[in-house]
């Protein structure tokens, strides 16, 4: 449920309403704008608690959601979120958010050099794989903390913000302390004690979505960490499980309009994952961007050949810098811009 608050209602004022929410056994979710309060109710959604509210002075209006999502929700939220991941960075809004590095971290020199080219090349965000999960328990698994220092390191000396995985809650503190975004993987999709362990923070998350997640789960996943407090959640398609083998994954390009016309969430596009072949990311980067996606997760690697782990979808330095400057231009024609490109002419 959401309560309007009416513009000349005063902090005290909202106070009240806010107390009178909690005296009905409910939590309250605050949200304001320039001009409007919005408080959302977060509890059982009963047709009687509508009038009860609507009575309350400096209510406006009361509105049902009828969604089981209700803090991702665009009922609560009409304008899109922009959040900041920190050194100047946002993932929402006009600019186009690039996410680039290496699957795993192999070495200090190696996320280093990967992290200059990347930047070179007009990425902002740095990615990079401290903690992996494999498939099979003799693949390479990461360096683990070893390489949350080295990602660090190549972050502050490229000035980009880094984005890792965490796996478990034993290492959420080892993780908080060295990314600016904690990305939560598709296989812990629906890890709900980890979702409410990340929703304690404060720092941006984002949340992949699962091989088998429907579009529904994939919202309620954001909606445990929404409802734990952290409002910095970032969506990310990754492609889901078909029928098809011809590719690692069928990466379901509906789900970036979908996503954003049912949240108001930033959705991030990973193609990599999406397609599992490197000769495939590009075009999909450029659809997912005419799609709307906020942000693109590329996969980069010096040399591919030798990756310890999906060489077979990292673009090499150069294949990246040739991809954005493809996507540049779609970006472009929908209005929007990458990183390092000014305005487009109609959006200025």
């Amino acid at each position: 449920m959401i309560i309007v608050v009416s513009p000349e209602a005063t902090p005290q004022d909202i106070d009240r309403i806010v107390a009178r929410v909690h005296e009905s056994g409910r939590q309250t979710h605050l949200s304001t704008g320039s001009e409007r309060t919005i408080i959302g109710v977060i509890g059982p959604d009963i047709p009687e608690l509508q009038d009860m509210f609507e009575s309350v002075p400096h209510v406006e209006s009361v509105h049902r959601v009828t969604k089981p999502y209700k803090l991702v929700s665009r009922e609560f939220r009409p304008n899109d979120t922009v959040i900041d991941v920190g050194h100047g960075v946002s993932v929402g809004g006009n600019e186009i958010a690039v996410m680039a590095g290496p699957c795993s971290i192999e070495d200090e020199e190696h996320i280093i050099a990967t992290a200059f080219a990347v930047k070179a090349a007009d990425a902002n965000i740095l990615r990079g794989g401290a903690f992996k999960p494999r498939s099979s328990p003799y693949a390479f698994r990461g360096l683990g903390e070893e390489g949350l220092t080295y990602l660090a390191t190549a972050g502050k000396l490229t000035g980009m913000p880094v984005i890792t995985e965490l796996m478990s809650v034993r290492h959420l503190d080892a993780v908080a302390e060295k990314a600016d975004i904690i990305q939560i993987g598709a296989r812990n999709m629906q890890n709900f004690i980890l979702l409410d362990e990340v929703g304690k923070l404060r720092k941006p998350v984002m949340v992949k979505r699962a091989p088998s997640g429907q579009i529904e789960e994939w919202l309620l996943a954001a909606e445990y960490i929404l409802a734990q407090g952290n409002p910095n959640v970032i969506l990310c398609e990754r492609g889901i499980r078909t029928f098809e083998t011809a590719y690692r994954n069928t990466f379901d390009i509906n789900a970036i309009p979908l996503a954003k016309s049912l949240s108001h969430l930033p959705v991030v596009a990973d193609p990599s994952h999406g397609t599992g072949k490197w000769k495939l990311v590009a075009p999909i980067a450029a659809a997912a961007v005419a799609a709307g996606a906020d942000g693109l997760m590329i996969e980069v690697h010096p040399n591919p050949d030798h990756a310890l782990s999906d060489g077979a979808q990292s673009l090499t330095y150069a294949s990246f810098e040739q991809m954005m400057r493809m996507v540049t231009g779609i970006a472009a024609a929908v209005e929007r811009t990458l990183p390092g490109v000014g305005a487009p002419a109609a959006a200025r």
